[in-house]
């Protein structure tokens, strides 16, 4: 199979519910989180490399030179391999938006486009594979297309799908862009709607009713992505196309300066997939069940992943589900007669919390914050 798909990764954010781990000047992405002896970023470059034409890390200038040393190949001149810096973070659908429009500049409106989060783990790189193939065969007949997962519980720290009919076979025209479509390929369904994170209650019955979570991957072709951004944020879609049309010239940093600061700050779901798959030009190709995807969204989900013991040194007498780690601090734990915690130390911070409370990680970041403590962050 010679890749054809332009491969988009967003690498941004501060993964603050992982501090003291995660920190705003090395996030999550930049960490081995798993003990593979490969960053998460690291990780994703990996698994996507088999289908990818081109690779384009969008990430902030804070992170340039963590991201360069981590890949080199991304800081020399390769055109396949390139490192886009924001100015500033205006969220995911301006970072997206660029790079595609730099792909539609570059290779035309029919070129495949696929967005993908730099934080994620897999366990099975050849079942995301699969998925990654059934989404592209869907974009490639027009619909904005996205990777859902199966999920393993109700939880309620994801968005869902609701996926609707299967759509009918391969070998009709494509969908064109802002149109309602019911054409694809047979392994995909179409979107009847994306939903937020739900109650307990909530989640329990989108299990039931088959919802799949919502993991921010999108495939589609780069003029149907403009396209649906031209009729639905016009202000925003020029913007993008005036910088794009800049990026292989002299003017390229002048036009970078200039334009996005005025551009619109809105993540890819609220601008395009919602509104889109409203009008049926969405599309989902579910993964396997056994692709073990996490986001390692939290301390009980990295605990998961990393099993009793984790990575920290740590001695237990009857503290059973706990986990322990070590971000540099050298201290060996020692848990007595407490069950379901996680344990983080490192030079400056230690955090116990719960793993039921893993999710309000975060609130300890919020105020640390308002207490002038922001180089702990």
């Amino acid at each position: 199979m010679t890749p054809d798909l332009h491969v988009i990764i967003p690498a941004g954010g501060a993964g603050t519910r992982l501090w003291p781990l995660s920190r705003r000047a090395r996030p999550k992405f930049l960490l081995d989180l798993t003990g593979s002896g490969r960053t998460l970023l690291q990780a994703t470059i990996d698994r996507l490399s088999p289908r990818a034409a081109s690779m384009t890390i969008v990430t902030g200038a804070a992170h340039r030179d963590a991201v360069a040393a981590q890949l080199p190949e991304f800081a020399g001149a390769r055109s396949d391999r390139e490192l886009v810096i924001e100015p500033s973070g205006r969220d995911s659908m301006p970072a997206i938006g660029l790079a595609t429009a730099i792909v539609r500049e570059r290779h035309g409106a029919d070129a495949l486009v696929g967005s993908f989060a730099a934080d994620h783990v897999i366990a099975r790189p050849d079942l995301f594979l699969e998925a990654v193939d059934a989404a592209c065969a869907a974009a490639r007949r027009g619909y904005v297309t996205t990777i859902g997962i199966t999920p393993t519980e109700a939880s309620t720290a994801y968005g869902y799908i609701h996926a609707g009919e299967a759509l009918e076979a391969e070998g009709t025209p494509p969908v064109p862009a802002g149109e309602s479509g019911t054409r694809g390929e047979p392994r995909a369904r179409a979107v009847s709607e994306f939903v937020e994170k739900p109650d307990a209650a909530t989640a329990r019955r989108y299990v039931a009713d088959g919802y799949l979570w919502n993991a921010g991957m999108f495939v589609m072709r780069a003029g149907v992505l403009m396209g649906h951004l031209e009729r639905l944020h016009p202000a925003l879609a020029a913007g993008l196309t005036r910088i794009a049309r800049s990026w292989d010239t002299p003017s390229r940093d002048r036009e970078l300066a200039r334009t996005w600061p005025t551009l619109t700050a809105i993540a890819i779901d609220h601008a395009i997939a919602e509104p889109v798959a409203a009008h049926g030009g969405v599309a989902v190709a579910p993964a396997d069940l056994d692709l073990g995807w996490t986001d390692l969204g939290d301390f009980d989900a990295l605990a998961e992943l990393a099993g009793p013991g984790a990575e920290g040194a740590a001695v237990r007498v009857g503290a059973p589900g706990t986990a322990v780690f070590d971000g540099g601090s050298g201290q060996t734990v020692a848990l007595v007669g407490v069950e379901d915690l996680v344990v983080v130390t490192t030079p400056d911070a230690v955090l116990v919390t719960r793993r039921s409370a893993a999710q309000d990680v975060k609130k300890v970041v919020d105020r640390l914050v308002q207490a002038g403590s922001a180089g702990l962050v």
